[in-house]
């Protein structure tokens, strides 16, 4: 939401990978680094890549501010190995250096999204935050989650459930 305090979590869009009742992880999904690059990542994990990689991921994301250096991949589920979080019937998230290799390779997911950091919420913090207003939930879909034009993912989440950003209170009430 336009309140939120945290200028590490300003326009926002959040993908939640899991939430139970020990707490939550998202990876924001629309805010691209300046570096490292996927290929410097595969330099510095010493990994080669094939120059005709159908799959290469072209840019990284800070998918939060824990454990930035901890790489995520979030991909559509026709890849599944046995390190993958299936998140719903579309959605993964490996964490694993196979994941890597095979992106590097060209084997890996059709769809995905490579983020450094995830975003954390201890237990209840996140459903306390949400009715608190501080964030707005919307149904993903492939589109919103892999789609390359970042800067109106977070308009393109609003409009998925009608919100226009500028008619947005920083106000809120229970009822």
């Amino acid at each position: 939401m336009p309140t939120m305090g945290d200028p590490r979590f300003v326009r926002s869009v959040i993908y939640v990978c899991a939430h139970n009742a020990d707490g939550a992880l998202g990876l924001i999904i629309n805010n691209k680094m300046n570096s490292p690059s996927f290929s410097e990542i595969l330099e510095q994990l010493e990994i080669p890549a094939s120059h005709d990689t159908k799959n290469e991921i072209k840019d990284v994301y800070f998918g939060g501010p824990v454990e930035t250096g901890r790489g995520f991949i979030l991909h559509s589920l026709e890849y599944n190995s046995s390190d993958t979080l299936v998140v719903d019937n579309e959605i993964g998230m490996t964490a694993s250096l196979g994941i890597i290799k095979e992106l590097a390779a060209g084997t890996g997911p059709n769809n995905s999204l490579l983020a450094l950091g995830y975003a954390g919420w201890g237990a209840g913090q996140l459903d306390n935050e949400m009715q608190e207003n501080a964030w707005l939930s919307v149904d993903p879909d492939l589109d919103l989650i892999f789609n390359e034009v970042v800067d109106l993912k977070w308009d393109k989440a609003l409009e998925k459930v009608g919100v226009n950003a500028a008619l947005l209170s920083t106000e809120s009430g229970h009822a």
